[in-house]
């Protein structure tokens, strides 16, 4: 655990996918970015993002899956747009033809966003993508993605943040912006158990895989020693410690 904060009494998740989820007054899955001086925090209808404005990257975007939020009628949208809340967005030309063949990789997921039209526009934005591997993209990732919207199914509320790790000395493209290329991506989960809370952790570079998902596998404290951002800070403190510690991975069974 990285950074401590007081706590009060627990409320109860919510269950509606519409609905707003908070422990103690706060949004549990908004975590702090500990060296914050670049971050602009854009609070969206479906997802949080907490943006920096020397990277052009997300450094966390934050939302909450529920049972009713993994389906939808509303397709996806044709073309990433620039964020109305960054006054100096990322275009999408800016990933035009780039030099590293990346994909704009999304960081919360277009497929987990088809309950709501705003919560698919917001995916769009491209304050929420980032630089990524064609192949982790569309294989790896999309597979972790896939898991998170199969154990929400499952357990039916699962909080969710999601970003990139970039080094001291980055590559950067872009046509009108020096986006930096990240060196790996997180995806960290929570969800509320009959008894306790448990979290789950990936790590992936940022370079092509093929293997199970299950082997990107990590602690949460690994990725917050990497990414210097507390997770899930307003838990008890005792509770935060003990299960961002341990992979948990028993604890997620499909």
């Amino acid at each position: 655990m990285l950074f401590i904060v007081g706590f009060c009494s627990l409320i109860s998740m919510c269950k509606k996918g519409d609905e707003p989820t908070s422990i103690a007054g706060v949004n549990i899955e908004n975590p702090i970015t500990l060296n914050n001086e670049n971050e602009q925090i854009l609070n969206h209808y479906a997802i949080t993002i907490g943006y920096n404005k020397e990277t052009y990257l997300p450094n966390w975007v934050a939302y909450l899956m529920t049972r009713e939020r993994c389906s939808g009628e509303f397709e996806r949208e044709n073309k990433f747009s620039p964020d109305p809340l960054v006054a100096d967005p990322v275009l999408h030309e800016d990933y035009t033809n780039n030099p590293y063949k990346m994909d704009r990789g999304h960081m919360a997921p277009a497929a987990s966003m088809k309950w709501n039209e705003t919560a698919m526009k917001e995916s769009f934005y491209t304050s929420n993508i980032c630089p990524q591997n064609r192949s982790l993209n569309r294989d790896n990732w999309a597979d972790i993605e896939a898991f998170v919207r199969d154990v929400t199914w499952k357990y039916d509320s699962v909080y969710v943040v999601t970003g990139p790790i970039v080094s001291s000395d980055p590559l950067y493209m872009g046509k009108t912006h020096n986006i930096a290329i990240p060196d790996a991506f997180y995806k960290v989960l929570l969800r509320k158990g009959k008894t306790n809370w448990t979290t789950l952790a990936f790590l992936c570079k940022n370079e092509a895989g093929d293997r199970p998902i299950l082997t990107y596998v990590t602690t949460i404290d690994e990725v917050e020693k990497l990414s210097g951002i507390d997770f899930f800070h307003s838990l008890p403190d005792e509770v935060e410690e003990e299960i961002e510690s341990q992979d948990n991975i028993s604890q997620w069974t499909l």
